[in-house]
């Protein structure tokens, strides 16, 4: 069976890499064996769309497009899946290498194994394996769990507008957003997405886990212009606190909140179970520090604690 997918593949490779126009599911059908001996019209369909996927993960870039007759028509340009000579060394392939495996876990594993595939037929030596990843029980990760990562990932690429439900910290219930999607970042540990909220209209960081529901894509043009450079970390770090100008105290459970432990600039161990730590205070601490619920007390200064204390209150009341 192996064998009998590997020899279709190639064939379907060759038929599209070999025409000069596209060619209709139709004639496609009519030119490789196994598509022939489909017992009906379903079945041809469901095996040509798996193929179809297959090359593109293995990194064969097909266009669609109609034909001259009006058909949906498929090719693989030449010129889109040749590559020129790949000047790499060691070092520089050692790292695509290790890229590719940070998205091991994510949609993104097919994707990264096929860039390398076709830098490999481009001419980029094997990478030796200089992190020890063999046999080592550390590996690079990035997770991605969110449903809401891959579809906000092709709307960043593509340029499209999108409608989501999201919930703040301090909210019972979601609301819709209408985001133009500029890019993704993980700080911390979460994925964040930046990009113009229309209805507030102005940029907003948005946090993936607090995406309700699904993503939802729009035909429409964007109406903000992309930044340049779109500062994800340094905008969520902002909202976060980081880099604040003044400084906060708080009492913290003992074997809790490591996040705020790490950023803290003193720390006095207590006898009561409970730390007091020095951290900067910046816009949207008070929000962070919700997140750590009864684990955290702010001592101050007087208008952190309020902000704190209001915003339990919401999410009590809710």
């Amino acid at each position: 069976m192996a064998i009998a997918k590997a020899e279709r593949l190639m064939n379907l490779a060759l038929c599209l890499l070999g025409t000069r126009r596209p060619l209709s599911k139709r004639e496609l059908r009519g030119s490789i064996e196994a598509y022939m001996e489909a017992g009906n019209d379903e079945s041809f369909n469901r095996m040509f769309e798996r193929d179809k996927d297959d090359l593109r993960e293995l990194g064969l870039v097909i266009e669609t497009v109609e034909n001259l007759d009006g058909e949906t028509g498929y090719l693989a340009r030449r010129d889109s899946n040749r590559l020129p000579p790949v000047s790499l060394d060691a070092e520089e392939a050692a790292a695509l290498g290790l890229a590719a495996k940070v998205w091991q876990q994510a949609r993104l594993a097919g994707a990264a194994s096929g860039a390398l595939q076709k830098l490999r037929a481009g001419g980029m030596p094997e990478a030796e394996d200089a992190y020890g990843s063999q046999g080592s029980a550390i590996e690079p990760r990035i997770p991605v769990h969110e449903a809401a990562f891959e579809p906000l990932m092709l709307a960043c690429r593509d340029r499209r507008p999108v409608v989501f439900d999201y919930r703040k910290s301090t909210a019972a219930r979601p609301e819709t957003r209408q985001v133009e999607p500029w890019a993704l970042e993980c700080w911390r540990g979460h994925w964040y997405l930046a990009g113009y909220d229309r209805d507030r209209g102005a940029e907003r960081v948005f946090r993936l886990s607090r995406i309700t529901g699904k993503v939802r894509s729009r035909a429409a043009k964007y109406t903000a212009e992309v930044p340049d450079v779109v500062t994800v970390r340094e905008t969520v770090a902002g909202w976060a606190g980081e880099g604040g100008d003044r400084s906060a105290l708080i009492r913290l459970r003992a074997g809790a909140g490591y996040p705020l432990r790490a950023r803290a600039t003193a720390v006095r161990e207590g006898a009561d179970g409970w730390d007091e730590l020095e951290i900067p205070y910046g816009h949207g601490l008070d929000a962070w520090l919700v997140e750590f619920g009864p684990d955290v007390v702010v001592v101050g200064p007087s208008d952190l604690r309020a902000d704190v204390v209001d915003r339990l209150r919401a999410v009590a009341g809710a």
